[in-house]
């Protein structure tokens, strides 16, 4: 019998160490799952916990990603703001897995959100619903000082959808129950009141500094839990990290020239990469993401968009186009769509990229012209 060399039996036998400890990850929605694809490239994929074509405020897991928690070793969310439904679930099928809440983690850059004193349009709903909170809001003010220091900060960080064999085995008998819960996800966001629109806006991922942040950690979490791939994972992370900084660099170019457009967003999602790159917000159809807009509050948006030069109004794929398409009709304004989650995206390691780098290119289409 030919027998092998002691060296690759000890290869071999550190390969599959490797293999078999390989952590189980679940990320929450899919610009989280991108980053940590990004990091985990090599390694494994973590699965998705959320569905990118529908809300996350109100979502309803299916049978898949239930069983995805309780197999978990390892789990990043955004945190309880921007899914408070998750947080008795993380409890009961996710208590034995380490969980990673990113919104609060060390270096995250956090705005408050806005009021409608914030937009250069409001109505007077708003004034009825927002005004009196005003104060509480003051750290808004806090932009500025997040920006002084984004150079430092940049400078320090010098696929298919995800498979899981783990689940392969109920994918079979899984479908018809799964089925029963689409509508219920695609329409969530029409029965849930959301997130509260007061402290900390959720919506942090879409700033690339953020998206920094979170690589390192992501990096540091999965070394805890499996240090035999932890050079793999900082590696992967410093490679993204570059990459995104070359990224941002070219937004930053692209936008400059259309800084000063007025524009109209279907909800206040998009503060934190306004903040990045310079843009401002002139309103919102409406303030809040789960509750839906009333027809007084749209016709009010109605009448506030004729009487302000607005050049573009934005909706979103996880939300009715025909509200947007109604406010619209008739009015010289153009209309194009945001996607802050990455529903036009493949889920995996590119999307985050993918949806930082489309909603530049929509933000520039829509309020480029040529007099800018």
């Amino acid at each position: 019998m030919k027998l092998l060399p002691v060296s690759f039996v000890a290869f071999l036998g550190a390969t599959l160490t490797v293999q078999a400890e390989t952590p189980r990850v679940v990320a929450d929605i899919a610009p989280v799952h991108s980053l940590v694809a990004q990091v985990m490239e090599g390694v494994g994929m973590p699965d998705l916990l959320m569905q990118p074509t529908a809300s996350p405020h109100g979502y309803a897991l299916r049978p898949s990603e239930a069983r995805a928690l309780q197999n978990a070793n390892l789990v990043f969310w955004i945190g309880h703001e921007l899914t408070p439904q998750l947080e008795g679930v993380l409890e009961s099928l996710a208590d034995e897995a380490h969980v990673v809440e990113l919104l609060n983690s060390a270096d995250t850059v956090r705005h408050n959100y806005r009021t409608s004193e914030d937009f250069k349009i409001t109505s007077e709903e708003d004034h009825e619903h927002g005004h009196d909170d005003h104060d509480e809001h003051s750290d808004h003010d806090d932009h500025e000082d997040h920006d002084d220091h984004a150079d430092d900060d940049h400078a320090e960080h010098g696929h298919d959808d995800h498979e899981n064999d783990g689940h392969a085995e109920h994918d079979d008998h899984g479908h018809e129950d799964e089925a029963k819960h689409e509508d219920h996800d695609d329409h969530a966001h029409e029965d849930h009141e959301g997130h509260d629109h007061d402290g900390t806006d959720v919506h942090a991922w879409l700033d690339p500094h953020n998206a920094r942040v979170w690589l390192s950690l992501i990096a540091d979490e999965l070394s805890e839990v499996d240090p035999a791939n932890a050079a793999t994972y900082a590696k992967n992370a410093a490679a993204a990290q570059a990459e995104l900084d070359a990224l941002e660099e070219e937004i930053a170019a692209k936008l400059i020239s259309v800084s000063d457009a007025d524009f109209v967003v279907f909800h206040d999602a998009y503060q934190y990469f306004e903040t990045r790159f310079g843009l401002i917000a002139s309103g919102a159809i409406r303030v809040g993401d789960g509750s839906s807009a009333s027809a007084a509050r749209l016709r009010e948006a109605r009448n506030t968009l004729q009487e302000n030069k607005v050049e573009c109004i934005f909706s979103e794929p996880q939300f009715p186009d025909s509200l947007v398409a109604s406010v619209a009709e008739g009015l010289d304004i153009q209309t194009a769509e945001l996607d802050p989650l990455g529903a036009n995206q493949d889920v995996g390691a590119d999307l985050y990229n993918l949806v930082i780098g489309q909603m530049s290119d929509d933000f520039f289409s829509c309020l480029k012209h040529d007099d800018h």
